[in-house]
This record gives C-alpha cells, structure tokens and sequence, in this order.
C-alpha cells in the first residue's frame, strides 16, 4: 500500500463556523499562472484584506524561495552547488525534503525531484523545439534519481554537476492546501482556492450546497467536458494536450517519465482525481497519466478517501466513487 497519504496532513475545519454573509474573490499572479481564491465571510474589508494580503505574502515568499525560476531562490542555489557544495536548508525546506521522500517512493520513481535536466532537455517553450538524441537523454537519465541526493540534519548535496531538483511537480498543490488552512486561521469556512486549476474546496458558496468545479474537454481545450460537485475536497488534473509541441505530425507533450526520458505517450488525454488533499490529487493524477487508463485507474483505487477519471482518445475509465461527484446536465 502506498504511504503517500500518510505524509500529506489534511486541514481540519474548526467546530464553529461563522454566519454567511457575501461571496468574495480575488485572483493574483504566482506560480506560473493564476491563483484565484472566492471566500465566504461576515468580516468587513478591512479584515477581508488582512486576510488577502497574507494569502499573497505567503505565496509569493514560498515563490521566492522554491521556483527554480528564480536565480536567487533557495531551489536554485541547491541546484549551482550540485556537485561541489553542501548547502544549508531550514525546517521548512526539510519538511519539503521529507516530502519528497514520499512522492518518490509512493509513486515507484514516476514523481522524481530530481527530474528537471529531462525536462530541460525536452523544452516545449523553446522557440524551435528539438527531439533530443539517444546520447542526450541518456546524459540527462544519468542525472536524474532522488535516492542520489545526500542529506544531513539541516543540509543538503546534489553529488554531481548537472543534478536539479524542481519542486513544480507538487509545488503548486502544496500551496493550495496551505492556503485552505490559512483562511481556516482566518475563520473563513467556504472557501474554494484555484491556483491554475488545482483546487480545494471547504464548506459551500452562497445558495448552493456544493462548490461546481468544470472539467476541461481535452478534445478542445478551452471548452467544459462536463462538472462536478465537491466540499471539503480537492481536484486536479494531468494533461499534455496544451503544453506540447508538434515534429512532423508527432506531439511531444511536458510530462517526462523519468523512468524512461521520454514525454508520456500512452494514449492518455486526461487525468482527473478527487482527494482529500490537493496534493494527493495532484500527485495521483499525474501517476495515473503516466501509468495509462487501466494502470493509472488501479493506482488511485489503492488510496482511500481518492477517485478519479482516466481519458484516452477512444475510452474512459473511472472509480466507482468518481460517479458521485458528476453533475447532471
């Protein structure tokens, strides 16, 4: 049985909740995309924005010091010292070190911090996207494997020049649980935080005794497939039908299984699961994409609390559980 879910806490409502009053919504830049949070409140403005303005802080220091984006982040020093240098890290960072222990075992290697020199190598960004030849994968596969990194109380060292670790893999889910807990701490009880898609949902919006969370067509993107109703869980999905890059009528999209050095192509179009943290969600819906429809379905089944949708071009597999969820049309 996977321990994943044992690493990943889960907040906790408080017993009393306060009366609802007005629907409120703010959305702000971070992360690479947009973070949107809609809240229930009877506080006025002014402790609304008490309460938006430590969502934001939070969010972008936790950007500041763990997007390999950023040349001055804690991410990036790790990364330049890889090979020649041990580096110090805080508690916070070893919480996120430990976490990473988890992810790796739990998904057998398919989630590897240490991934990134093959998701550089297979740059879908890039001006004129290239396929990578045999030698090079090979170069970066030698690179890549968490159980190489070294650890020690309050330090960390990647052994050899060229290893990167790369938090987007479950950075961003991670933010959205912490943020959930955060308008807990406020005494804010309906809340639904999106950070590009990547959901949790706490209590309900006004009139309504679900939060309705719309699934993208992989088909044609842009366009809702259909919804479903969720409280108190979370939902994400994995897909590569938008960030991708076409040679010669052959798609190469961003999810890179490491196990192999390649970009996923299984058929998969679409990932979807409901869990009791966006992390977990996140992280099954990425394994279940990698693994395929029939594979990836019995991977989420194994964790309780969890169900999802795999979609391939021509069929569909889902969890019994899965089915609550749907919202007529």
């Amino acid at each position: 049985m996977p321990t994943l879910s044992q690493n990943i806490s889960t907040p906790t409502a408080a017993t009393k909740r306060v009366a609802i009053a007005s629907l409120h919504k703010f959305a702000f830049p971070a992360l690479g995309t947009t973070c949107e949070v809609q809240y229930v409140t009877q506080g006025g403005a002014q402790s609304n924005l008490v309460f938006e303005n430590a969502v934001v802080r939070w969010v972008s220091q936790f950007e500041a010091r763990y997007s390999r984006f950023k040349p001055s982040s804690l991410v990036s020093q790790i990364n330049a010292a890889a090979g020649h240098a041990w580096v110090d890290v805080d508690e916070e960072t070893e919480k996120l070190l430990g976490l990473c222990d988890g992810l790796y075992t739990a998904t057998k290697g398919i989630l590897d911090p240490t991934a990134l020199p093959l998701i550089r190598l297979w740059n879908w960004k890039a001006e004129r996207p290239q396929i990578p030849s045999p030698a090079q994968i090979d170069t970066a596969r030698r690179l890549v494997g968490w159980p190489k990194v070294q650890r020690m109380p309050g330090k960390i060292f990647l052994p050899e020049p060229g290893m990167a670790l790369d938090f987007g893999g479950f950075g961003k889910e991670y933010a959205v649980d912490v943020i959930a807990q955060t308008a807990l701490d406020y005494g804010i009880f309906d809340v639904l935080v999106d950070f590009g898609h990547d959901l949790r949902a706490t209590g309900t919006p006004p009139g309504r005794a679900a939060w309705h969370i719309g699934l993208e067509d992989p088909k044609n993107p842009g366009t809702i497939a259909g919804s479903i109703a969720i409280t108190g869980k979370s939902v994400a999905s994995s897909g590569d039908y938008v960030r991708c890059f076409k040679i010669e009528g052959r798609r190469f999209g961003h999810i890179i299984d490491p196990r192999t050095g390649w970009p996923v192509s299984n058929g998969c179009a679409q990932a979807t699961v409901v869990a009791n943290s966006c992390l977990l969600a996140g992280v099954l819906s990425t394994t279940a994409f990698v693994l395929g429809l029939t594979e990836g379905i019995d991977y989420i089944r194994e964790f309780p609390g969890a169900d999802g949708i795999v979609l391939s071009a021509a069929a569909r597999a889902q969890t019994p559980g899965f089915f609550h969820y749907v919202v007529s049309s």
